[in-house]
């Protein structure tokens, strides 16, 4: 079968089986109709004998457990086997079923602050009438809306869509106020905008065109005026010796399946082990654009140790004038013990995080 028959069995089926409002003839004719509109009349044929007889069978019963836990929570939640294999490894079964949990559900809409306060852009929506709420750890608020373009300030730039995660890493690092900063992979821009509110000059760097044009209607739109965008690639900054520096590194991004949820059927053990690779030379590259004294904060949305932890103990040991260097500006539940950001979604309720905060020595 062609991928788009497939399809229509698949959306067909879940009528039947999971849709109590449909009727099944309903359910049968459009998909049969859909197939003769895209394949012609002989495939339509068969996707109304296939769903004709669906209707008559007996309905699957509940999924049949295997005795390998982690088989089991890949099917029922349709994850990579691999991937639930080095979760129950790290947080357990329940952890990891509460994280798959997660991972299917539906991520809440959260507004950061950007040209007014937190307090002012809550007035704003309540005297709207938009329901709204903190976010965790006061890192924003909540909405119970699916377009952001059409909340009040929106065009004014009163606020910018992010979860509480990202902002969270925004806080936790901490640079120096009116300082210069360079964040090497920019786009979109929500960290440059939470960190431009700060700093003296802010340089927002991105080597693709594409996501560079977005990133420039963001900051337009919500910026502080102080972000100035340029074309580089992180691993060769154009910048001498700068205040501070974010590397918010291209990852597996597997703290955002919920917001993501196609992704899951992508990420491969070979695709993070490229990604580490990856990620290393562009750590490596970056650091010698933070001064002596400078912060280095090296950012992903990824729950993998490969990424994270990994990561940042390689680059200590080949770069020694670099010392870990927590932050006190998030709550001690968010901190691992080495003290970076380690924000998991089942423990936390944000999105997936981790960031480290690293200072160059003098």
């Amino acid at each position: 079968m062609s991928p788009p028959l497939r399809d229509l069995l698949r959306l067909g089926a879940y009528q039947l089986l999971e849709l109590d409002r449909i009727p099944a003839h309903a359910a049968v004719s459009t998909s049969v109709d859909l197939a003769r509109e895209i394949a012609g009349q002989k495939p339509a044929g068969f996707v109304n004998a296939v769903l004709r007889r669906l209707t008559r069978e007996v309905p699957p019963g509940p999924l049949v457990e295997s005795a390998d836990p982690v088989a089991t929570l890949a099917r029922a939640h349709t994850h990579p086997e691999w991937l639930v294999a080095g979760w129950v490894a790290r947080f357990g079964v329940d952890g990891t079923e509460a994280l798959l949990r997660w991972n299917n559900g539906r991520p809440p809409l959260i507004l950061q602050a950007a040209r007014e306060d937190l307090t002012a852009l809550r007035e704003r929506l309540d005297a709207a009438g938009v329901t709204n709420r903190p976010a965790p750890f006061g890192a924003g608020l909540v909405v119970d809306t699916t377009r952001p373009a059409d909340l009040p300030g929106y065009a004014e730039g009163a606020f910018f869509v992010q979860d509480a995660a990202q902002a969270l890493v925004a806080r936790f690092a901490d640079f120096p106020r009116d300082g210069t900063v360079l964040d090497a992979c920019a786009a979109p821009g929500g960290k440059a905008i939470a960190i431009g509110r700060s700093a003296g000059r802010l340089v927002a760097a991105e080597r693709n065109r594409r996501r560079g044009t977005r990133l420039g209607e963001n900051l337009r739109r919500a910026g502080s005026g102080r972000e100035f965008i340029v074309v580089a690639d992180a691993g060769s900054p154009p910048v001498r010796p700068v205040d501070g520096v974010l590397l918010d590194a291209p990852c597996l991004g597997t703290g955002t399946f919920a917001r993501h949820p196609d992704a899951r059927l992508r990420v491969t053990p070979e695709a993070l082990r490229e990604l580490a690779r990856t990620q290393a030379i562009l750590l490596a590259g970056v650091a010698p654009a933070v001064r002596p004294g400078g912060l280095l904060v090296y950012a992903t949305c990824s729950l993998e140790p490969e990424e994270n932890e990994e990561q940042v103990a390689r680059f200590l040991s080949e770069h020694p004038e670099f010392q870990r260097e927590p932050s006190r500006t998030v709550p001690p539940e968010c901190l691992s013990a080495d003290g970076d950001l380690t924000l998991l979604p089942q423990r936390h309720g944000t999105d997936g995080a981790f960031a480290a905060r690293l200072r160059r020595g003098r």
